[in-house]
């Protein structure tokens, strides 16, 4: 997230000094940086979903014991 709060802060120093070319580039990287980190925290609420492992059947329980 510091990544991102610096591009921030460095495209609106661009924008206010008229460096068109630079305000354009560090909008790109910007997409790239929120692009990562959606990915991450998309990553990150998978892995905390619940898995369900299902409930064995009184036949399954019965083969395995016998």
């Amino acid at each position: 997230m510091a990544i991102r709060d610096n591009l921030l802060d460095r495209t609106a120093e661009a924008e206010r000094e008229g460096w068109l070319g630079e305000v354009e580039g560090l909008r790109v990287s910007l997409a790239g940086a929120e692009a990562k980190l959606a990915q991450l925290d998309a990553r990150a609420a998978q892995a905390r979903r619940a898995v369900d492992l299902g409930m064995p059947s009184f036949s399954e329980i019965v083969t395995r014991t016998t």
